[in-house]
């Protein structure tokens, strides 16, 4: 098959997603192209794409992308259009909201299966306010435009159902996943602190709620962070932490690739207000390394209710902080069954295997149906 993600921003969990699977996909044998922003990500993710260029043999295909809706979208549609005109696929996996957007309006003038994987996106919004009644009614309307659709996790899926409904639309729930090589346990490194954060520096990650339980904390004990990544909100964050009086006590050494992140620290704290099913969860798991995370999305579909905490809950989440510094060996008791469960029950060849056979059952397989472009 010729395959094409089309998506936005290429960093961020969402574009691992994208890269694993540009990765399986490609070593089955199935030509793989991408399609997404090139005015987002920097130097990260001209090295990120630079990592997967050997996937793509249709290439890495960048356009401008906004975030929120724009009049740029009617360009956007009809360069993506251009696009996958020119680049034949045989079906198009659409990521997020304007990937869903774009791709899908591109996939049914054109005549080849889409699918659709929200990753958040728009769930991440209700129909209380004007802009999520906004993008809930696109994503209504776009709902019988594409072919499939496919969740990270149940959450994802019961959320779409709730808030824009799965009518009659092939659906499927497929997990992320991850590679053999990712399974193998992270030692914090001398000295490391004693919480760790990783992710983008936005108010959806809830990094000012940890800042707040940090200094919760030490009013009764010393406890020390670095806190991972960048983002919009970074500077907001380190102001926070310097108003609490945290400033010696908190780092933010910049973004960095989980591999590495993952030692700078005793215990990974994810306090999101939304997620769907994220990648560091996972990651953390395979890694061996202590996590705790708001029970938000999909996220107790990977961990056991002793690890989470409510989302938001500056009180709660200082309190189960201060239980697991004060208890480091059933913690890393813990950890290590986490690692055997992703080890088991997440990996990325299972994922790539279960989304090409939905593309397959989608009609996408070229061998099975009339294909809509004239082949050279």
């Amino acid at each position: 098959m010729r395959i094409l993600h089309v998506f936005r921003t290429p960093v961020g969990g969402l574009f691992r997603h994208v890269r694993d699977l540009a990765r399986g996909q490609s070593e089955a044998g199935h030509q793989i192209g991408v399609l997404c922003d090139s005015s987002t990500g920097g130097e990260t993710a001209e090295e990120l794409l630079k990592g997967i260029s050997g996937y793509c043999a249709l290439g890495i295909n960048r356009m401008p992308i906004s975030r929120q809706p724009a009049a740029g979208d009617l360009s956007g549609i009809y360069r993506t259009f251009s696009e996958v005109r020119r680049l034949r696929p045989d079906i198009i996996h659409c990521h997020g909201a304007k990937g869903g957007l774009y791709g899908r309006i591109a996939a049914r003038m054109l005549g080849i299966p889409s699918v659709y994987t929200p990753h958040g996106g728009s769930l991440n919004y209700d129909w209380t306010s004007a802009s999520g009644a906004a993008f809930l009614a696109t994503e209504r309307a776009l709902r019988h435009v594409g072919t499939g659709l496919h969740f990270v996790c149940r959450y994802e899926r019961d959320a779409y159902a709730t808030k824009i409904g799965l009518g009659r639309s092939p659906h499927r729930v497929i997990h992320n996943g991850l590679w053999p090589e990712e399974i193998a346990t992270v030692t914090p490194v001398a000295g490391a602190p004693d919480i760790l954060f990783i992710g983008d520096m936005r108010l959806i990650k809830g990094v000012d709620v940890l800042i707040e339980a940090l200094a919760l904390l030490n009013r009764t004990r010393r406890t020390t962070a670095c806190l991972v990544g960048d983002g919009p909100d970074l500077q907001g964050f380190r102001s926070l932490s310097e108003s609490l009086g945290l400033a010696q006590l908190v780092s933010f050494p910049g973004r960095m690739p989980a591999s590495e992140g993952l030692s700078r620290g005793q215990l990974l704290v994810l306090p999101s207000r939304s997620e769907s099913f994220p990648y560091m969860v996972i990651e953390a798991c395979a890694a061996r390394v202590p996590v705790l995370a708001s029970d938000v999305g999909g996220i107790g579909e990977a961990l056991d209710p002793p690890s989470l905490f409510p989302a938001e809950n500056v009180e709660a989440l200082a309190q189960r902080i201060d239980q697991a510094l004060a208890n480091p060996e059933a913690e890393a008791q813990v950890a290590a069954g986490y690692q055997k469960r992703v080890s088991k029950s997440f990996s990325a060849s299972g994922m790539v295997a279960g989304l090409l056979g939905f593309y397959k059952e989608l009609g996408a397989s070229r061998d099975s149906r009339p294909h809509p472009f004239t082949m050279d």
